[in-house]
């Protein structure tokens, strides 16, 4: 079977900034996050070699869920400057490393990946995986056709989620996620959900009504003090799942899965970008 790696670019390179160490380039410029996805990049074409790539990227335009709900993501501290410059490598190192990128205003990496992964999927000869460090796209896997890599902490610590390994952390279904956070919220993107229903009540009317709208048409068979905080909060619940929900309709141009395929890359364009950016380690491993 042949094997589809799409890679959730600003997740990385956010999950990289914080959790690598301090890193600059011998110009002084701070560069530890690049390093983690050249990292990464690199272990993953010698390690799991996969036949097709690709790569979604954020963009700076306002999405569709902030002109749904204006405080979508309003609590968070801007980015830091140092961040952003190393944000705005990311398609050099992808085209280095033979990777193409796909963005498209209005929506987020997520909505690419989602758009993408709905048009490959189709193909029954083809595992899809998913490199991200964002449980967002959890809702994504299907079966052990759609599988998510995420990435805990530094480069080498990453877990796969295939539909078992979500229904043991969730103890609900991958399609069922945005029902659930419909309910409870997701405090990192200001996601409100509704008021007093906590991750433990949340799974259980998911299990037992499998989505918010069967929840909504079941509140007579619910604990009446849980009942009347749904019935205060059902605006909230079905925005939030609207929020939370990954759209899998993106007006890409898609590309045909042939124009995908992860050639080796030319080591001496990365020797070049890893010796003016002092990755001494990173040239030693592409050496190897």
């Amino acid at each position: 079977m042949k094997r589809l790696l799409l890679i959730d670019a600003h997740a990385l390179i956010h999950r990289f900034y914080h959790a690598l160490p301090p890193l600059t380039t011998p110009q002084g410029d701070a560069i530890q996050a690049i390093y983690g996805v050249c990292s990464v990049l690199l272990k993953i074409k010698r390690e799991q070699n996969p036949d097709f790539v690709a790569a979604a990227l954020d963009r700076p335009e306002p999405t569709f869920r902030k002109q749904q709900f204006n405080d979508y993501k309003a609590h968070r501290a801007p980015t830091a400057s140092d961040l952003i410059d190393q944000i705005k490598q990311l398609p050099e190192v992808f085209s280095l490393f033979g990777v193409s990128t796909y963005s498209q205003a209005g929506f987020e990496a997520d909505d690419v990946i989602g758009t993408l992964v709905h048009h490959f999927k189709k193909d029954n000869n083809l595992l899809i995986t998913i490199l991200s460090g964002d449980l967002d796209l959890l809702q994504l896997v299907e079966n052990d056709t759609v599988v998510v890599e995420i990435i805990k902490g530094g480069v080498s610590n990453i877990q796969i989620y295939n539909e078992t390994a979500v229904l043991e952390r969730y103890g609900i279904a991958s399609k069922q996620l945005s029902d659930y956070k419909g309910l409870v919220g997701d405090v990192s993107d200001n996601i409100p959900g509704v008021r007093g229903v906590g991750k433990t009540i949340a799974t259980k009317l998911i299990q037992d009504f499998r989505t918010i709208e069967g929840v909504y048409e079941n509140l007579p068979l619910i604990e009446p003090k849980i009942s009347k905080k749904l019935s205060e909060g059902e605006r909230d619940a079905i925005m939030s799942k609207q929020l939370a929900t990954i759209h899998l309709n993106a007006p890409l141009v898609f590309p045909k899965l042939e124009a995908l395929q992860w050639n080796d890359f030319d080591i001496n364009l990365l020797t070049t970008y890893f010796t003016r950016h002092g990755f001494s380690s990173l040239l030693n491993r592409l050496r190897m």
